[in-house]
């Protein structure tokens, strides 16, 4: 029976290496698409203030404050 003990705990340690290499990917690349998240809201926050300040530069254009 030591054959089969050992070809038992063999697939055991292989089986829980696959799910730590498993658990590990998915943990990267959670943490990959949350680091995408956070540029795309910083890239539109900063398209939003560009487009504030031109507005803002265009309305005070139309009320003559540049004069």
């Amino acid at each position: 029976m030591g054959f089969l003990d050992d070809a038992k705990d063999a697939a055991e340690t292989a089986g829980r290496k696959i799910k730590e290499a498993y658990e590990d990917t998915a943990d990267r690349i959670g943490d990959k698409v949350d680091e995408v998240k956070a540029d795309h809201e910083v890239k539109k926050a900063e398209a939003e203030r560009e487009s504030v300040e031109k507005k803002n530069e265009v309305k005070a254009e139309l009320r003559g404050d540049n004069e």
